[in-house]
């Protein structure tokens, strides 16, 4: 009698940690942004459009998360990828559930072209339309919403 009891137990303890052990690991996952720098958005006569706070990816490791599991994102706020080579190599949705507006940039910084409201999880491919050696994602619709075209250009710094 005793033993059915402890099979039961000993299940209900087993399932309750495997919940708690994927709690964590959800929690985990959930990438929160780090305000690392402010970019600008700048029109040709040098008139800011709008003014965001950045999330900085300069490594491989940050490259490749991105905001990859970023679940929203405000009209503030951005990611900017500065590549250590200029080329052309895109972008991806892969693990991203919101949709967002990937800029792409030139050496000068000058924009190269947008890719819009892009598709959540998507593993196509998304191209520069010339080497480029930075990229900003923003919420879909900032590109719209605030002008900006393949004649804008950004600035940005580092808070650190």
């Amino acid at each position: 009698m005793r033993l059915p009891l402890l099979i039961v137990v000993v299940s209900a303890l087993s399932v309750l940690g495997c919940a708690d052990d994927e709690t964590q690991r959800r929690t985990d996952d959930l990438r929160t942004f780090r305000e690392e720098g402010t970019l600008a958005f700048v029109r040709p006569p040098g008139d800011t459009l709008r003014t965001i706070a950045i999330d900085i990816a300069d490594t491989d490791a940050e490259r490749r998360r991105g905001l990859m599991r970023q679940r929203s994102l405000g009209y503030d706020r951005g990611m900017l990828f500065v590549f250590d080579t200029v080329d052309r190599g895109g972008m991806w949705m892969k693990n991203t559930p919101l949709p967002l507006d990937i800029i792409f940039v030139a050496p000068d910084s000058q924009v190269l072209n947008i890719a819009r409201r892009t598709t959540p999880f998507s593993e196509e491919p998304i191209e520069p339309a010339a080497p480029r050696k930075f990229v900003v994602e923003v919420r879909a619709g900032f590109a719209q919403r605030f002008g900006l075209t393949n004649r804008t250009r950004i600035r940005w710094t580092r808070s650190n």
